[in-house]
């Protein structure tokens, strides 16, 4: 069952009752007739978001929560968010899959690290192909991508996907600090990437612990790592706002909700579609088998199926080439080191 994103940008008193989440709003009982209470199943929310300086929540209902595996999210003055909670104990091999997580050796990361990277290409093309933008040079890059992607294809992709995904009218330099719409896109990220964590506290993995991100004080760059293909989701969002002519210098509660729809958005798995957020689910299972080495196949959607090009992309026999290239041969086994220095990206 796909769970609910709950977003609170007025004043609010959050409290715990009979398993339920009990909402007052005080704004309501003013501008209206209604008493300004309402109440939702603890079992049912997945992500929880306040967006106001006068929200209150109580220890019980937080508690009620986090051990209903659900995120909450704090956000400041500015309404970006600024801080996440997520439960300690998401799953019930939790200790065993943190020993595997730990031992995984620097060949394996760089495996899954070189499926990340073709699977978030690969989006990014189908973004392109669906505004009418050539894209040929992209499938190329993604076929290229070989372990650890020590030839950077990750950013030559992404410096020529910014350079021409948004309208000529938009001038656009992606960063996280620029100009509209970065706003937008920081905020997308934003909830994705709270979202990507929860689902790998529920399969019992470190978001700490990356395979590519490594900064000491990022304390989940396992969800940097895997959120990565599915940032063209929030891409698409972005650009169908700017598209439909809406007013995307500021970030009011309509863009907002629009965003925060990021959760239920269909993707498109090889075994058929799902909700992003029951997506999420699969990818970070994926990466549980992968560490325990009962698989070196990582569960990632794509956007498109880029076979029908004759010749230019993975299509070999009756299988794909990401997962040729999750088979080539290497070890995989913990405790294994290639001696390879450290990425220097």
């Amino acid at each position: 069952m796909i769970k609910r994103t709950l977003h609170f940008s007025n004043p609010a008193y959050l409290s715990l009752k009979n398993g339920q989440m009990m909402i007052e709003l005080p704004h309501l009982k003013i501008l209206s007739d209604e008493d300004g209470k309402k109440s939702v199943p603890i079992e049912d929310i997945g992500v929880v978001l306040l967006d106001h300086q006068q929200i209150t929540i109580t220890h019980g209902c937080m508690a009620a929560l986090l051990d209903n595996n659900a995120a909450i999210i704090t956000c400041d003055n500015s309404h970006h968010p600024v801080g996440m909670m997520l439960p300690l104990d998401g799953n019930d091999t939790q200790s065993e899959r943190f020993r595997h997580q730990i031992n995984a050796s620097q060949p394996l990361k760089k495996q899954l690290w070189q499926q990340t990277v073709q699977a978030k290409i690969l989006n990014q093309a189908a973004v392109l192909a669906d505004r009418g933008i050539d894209h040929d040079n992209m499938l190329y890059w993604a076929r290229s991508v070989r372990s650890g992607d020590p030839d950077n294809y990750e950013g030559r992709a992404a410096a020529y996907y910014w350079k021409n995904v948004f309208p000529k009218k938009v001038e656009f330099f992606r960063n996280r600090e620029g100009n509209p719409p970065n706003n937008l896109l920081n905020y997308g990220y934003a909830i994705l990437r709270a979202i990507v964590a929860r689902s790998l506290v529920c399969a019992g993995l470190l978001p700490t612990l990356g395979i590519h991100h490594r900064n000491k004080y990022n304390a989940y760059c396992l969800a940097d790592d895997m959120m990565e293909p599915y940032r063209p989701y929030v891409d698409k969002i972005v650009l169908r706002i700017i598209d439909n002519g809406e007013n995307f210098l500021e970030l009011g509660n309509a863009i907002k909700v629009q965003l925060l729809g990021i959760a239920t958005v269909d993707v498109q798995f090889e075994k058929g579609r799902s909700p992003l957020m029951v997506g999420l689910t699969s990818t970070a299972a994926s990466f549980a088998r992968c560490y325990e080495g009962r698989s070196r196949k990582l569960a990632y959607p794509l956007m498109r199926n880029f076979n029908s090009k004759k010749g230019m992309f993975y299509q070999q026999g009756e299988e794909s080439f990401l997962e040729d290239a999750a088979e080539e041969q290497g070890s995989y086994g913990p405790n294994q080191d290639d001696g390879d220095e450290e990425l220097p990206f």
